[in-house]
């Protein structure tokens, strides 16, 4: 299983199937979570190709309170760093409010290794 397909799998049921790769429409019903790739640390050895790769991936979640946004972040970050998927936090979150959509957001990155 890939780590896409796993992190899709284990955060689906927390957002209602709202979970989006990316972007999100602006009319999503919030919360919701948008998660994108944005690096990963290089494996580099001597005998060619590592068995296991790693996966930088940013999560951001939106809603229409700043205590919703947190509260969901939480659980993001609960869901993500056990079993299976021990991701690790790269730190905090960031809080976050867009003005045009009048949302509360927030941010954090995690690390995997599959």
């Amino acid at each position: 299983m890939s780590i896409e397909t796993a992190i899709v799998s284990a955060l689906s049921a927390t957002f209602s199937g709202r979970l989006f790769p990316d972007t999100a429409a602006a009319d999503t019903v919030r919360p919701f979570c948008i998660y994108q790739q944005i690096g990963g640390q290089p494996v580099a050895n001597f005998c060619g190709d590592a068995l296991q790769k790693n996966a930088r991936i940013q999560f951001w979640v939106w809603a229409d309170t700043r205590s919703q946004a947190n509260t969901s972040m939480a659980a993001v970050a609960a869901i993500l760093t056990a079993s299976p998927l021990l991701g690790t936090s790269q730190g905090g979150f960031v809080a976050d409010y867009d003005d045009v959509t009048r949302t509360y957001g927030a941010m954090q990155d995690f690390s995997f290794w599959a």
